[in-house]
């Protein structure tokens, strides 16, 4: 079974008791935490992948990480993740959840990337937009790139909008080597 199957289905799983409990939001709130640690953590995914530490230890290291930062039943389903030999997939499993959670409530992760921190007026102009564009509600993550030149990187719905000066430089680069403006003499 391939990784992307195990986390939909261990997330689906999650999202139906939790929606059934009426947590589903806290515990959206939970799995950003378990995503967040795991992403943080090189250490903590190769420990989690490694076959030869025993589950005693990843749940051990599992309660360490997130007894005062979950509530109990997150604690429970991971705990149950680590007994099914899926630690290593944590991560992936709480993308999934907070996909699922987004689409049952009708929301829509944009992720904006600039050179520059955006001020409250572009954030809210970018979200209106996006809200405008799609009829969903805008969850909205702005992050900058040291890296970019400017202008700016929209992803939204599996569509991005690049208007990156790089990418601009490129687009011009494969215009002026087509060389139609050469004399042809």
């Amino acid at each position: 079974m391939n990784d992307y199957r195990i986390n939909t289905n261990y997330a689906r799983a999650l999202l139906m008791l939790a929606e059934e409990r009426g947590t589903a939001d806290r515990v959206a709130d939970d799995m950003r935490t378990v995503g967040d640690v795991c992403a943080a953590s090189r250490e903590l995914v190769v420990v989690f992948a490694n076959p030869t530490v025993p589950h005693e230890k990843k749940a051990a290291v599992v309660r360490a990480l997130f007894a005062d930062r979950v509530g109990q039943e997150t604690m429970a389903f991971l705990l149950f993740v680590v007994k099914k030999n899926r630690s290593v997939n944590l991560r992936g499993i709480s993308n999934a959840y907070l996909e699922q959670w987004r689409e049952l409530r009708g929301i829509i992760y944009t992720d904006l990337v600039t050179h520059q921190p955006i001020d409250d007026t572009a954030r809210t102009m970018v979200t209106r937009m996006v809200a405008d564009h799609t009829g969903k509600t805008v969850e909205l993550h702005d992050r900058t790139d040291s890296h970019m030149l400017g202008g700016f990187k929209l992803e939204f719905d599996h569509n991005m909008y690049d208007a990156r000066i790089r990418t601009k430089i490129r687009k011009l680069r494969i215009e002026f080597a087509k060389n139609e403006y050469e004399s042809k003499l």
